[in-house]
């Protein structure tokens, strides 16, 4: 074994993975993580000498990463389209709930009212909610970024805006509108039954 694979062998790797610390594992290991692109740009890792956890297109590691793939998007060249019409879905689909009880009731005012104030197309709102996330999420995947850190979290759409707003280093506005949009939502939903 010459000095180099024996230098490879003793390193420790660690590295994270949906959120949680993995490793110690050979440098070898490693490499065979990035080989199998398990890790690509942006994953975050550390061995024994480091002052803190890195990038590993900032490491020693980088050679290893494909050249012909291109790193993923930064934040702010993510198009955030979609994200924004993701943080007014409770009003969307609060609206689209009165126009689906519009048509299935045509005409009669009565059964609509009834409908919004007893939220029975709620599921609409969800919905919209939930279909809208899992597509920005998509959306982001085509671009080049490692959503594994908030995958789980698409269907929960305010965390989803959240660990977005965190992982794309972007401000929590879009988040906060959807809160905002949530809460009037509520408060037209709460006229409705009075």
């Amino acid at each position: 074994m010459d000095a180099v694979t024996q230098n490879q062998s003793d390193k420790q790797w660690f590295y994270e993975s949906e959120g949680q610390r993995k490793g110690g594992v050979p440098e070898v290991e490693i490499i065979a993580l990035i080989k199998e692109g398990k890790l690509t740009h942006g994953a975050a890792v550390w061995c024994k000498g480091m002052p803190d956890w890195m990038k590993i297109e900032n490491t020693e590691l980088r050679v290893h990463l494909d050249d012909s793939a291109p790193p993923p998007l930064t934040g702010e060249h993510v198009n955030n389209t979609l994200v924004w019409v993701l943080a007014f879905a409770p009003l969307l689909g609060f609206i689209l709930e009165g126009l689906v009880a519009g048509f299935v009731y045509r005409g009669n005012d009565h059964l609509i009212e009834l409908a919004m104030a007893h939220n029975k197309f709620w599921y609409v709102t969800i919905a919209l909610n939930i279909g809208l996330s899992f597509w920005d999420e998509k959306r982001l995947q085509e671009g080049g970024l490692n959503t594994e850190k908030f995958k789980g979290w698409v269907w929960l759409v305010p965390v989803y805006l959240f660990q977005r707003a965190k992982a794309l280093k972007h401000n929590m506005a879009y988040f906060a509108v959807w809160i905002g949009a949530f809460v009037l939502m509520l408060s037209m939903a709460a006229e409705y039954s009075r």
